[in-house]
């Protein structure tokens, strides 16, 4: 049996949840970090030394971090449709998945932490109008890459790449701020939903 350690709001908690939703493997979670058991206590930091959500247990095999955690459990339960071995498809998908960690992970950090989470430090309205111009940016990058493929991130399939992107699509529709006209993103949406563990998981229970 899996474990999953943190919370099920967390995004990259989120992309574990659905990633076993996909392969149907069966898991336990439990609840750490924000607002639950606290990351820094030592029995977590005994398993993720970065004190982050989130952490798997398979066995006896501990592992953290959400992109590598995805890529490990389809490399280990049969998601060669997800995550396929040869060298230039695999290579596709990951660039995909580091774009979202990387470059668009970056761009929405201020933005979301001031519309979504109301947070203090996260005020500065330049501040605010520029993380929302940059992640309009690479939204329009996305969109560009849609409209190329007609179907998935890293092409016309579906694969591992489509949900840190997927999850990333959801925060850009769900947080309040203008969205220019993105037609391949909205229909990248719509197909994504049609996915019971995107449903569940990517867009957070939001039907």
């Amino acid at each position: 049996m899996i474990t999953i350690f943190g919370r099920a709001t967390s995004i990259n908690v989120r992309k574990v949840l659905w990633a076993c939703a996909e392969l149907e493997l069966s898991f336990e979670r439990e609840d750490w970090g924000s607002g639950f058991r606290p990351t820094d206590a030592p029995e977590f930091l005994a398993m993720n030394p970065n004190a982050l959500v989130p952490v798997i247990r398979d066995g006896d095999f501990v592992l953290w971090e959400s992109n590598t955690i995805i890529r490990y459990l389809a490399s280990a339960y049969g998601g060669a449709w997800l995550y396929p071995a040869q060298p230039r498809e695999r290579a596709r998908v990951d660039q995909w998945i580091d774009w979202q960690a990387s470059d668009l992970n970056r761009s929405w950090s201020y933005a979301f932490m001031a519309l979504v989470r109301n947070s203090s430090a996260h005020r500065d309205p330049g501040q605010i109008a520029a993380s929302a111009a940059a992640w309009s940016g690479y939204m329009t990058i996305l969109d560009k890459q849609l409209e190329k493929t007609g179907g998935h991130v890293a092409g016309d399939a579906f694969t591992l790449a489509d949900i840190p992107v997927g999850l990333s699509v959801h925060r850009w529709f769900s947080t309040p701020l203008a969205h220019p006209h993105l037609p391949a993103v909205s229909a990248y949406y719509d197909l994504l939903s049609r996915r019971a563990g995107y449903r569940e998981y990517g867009r957070n229970g939001i039907p």
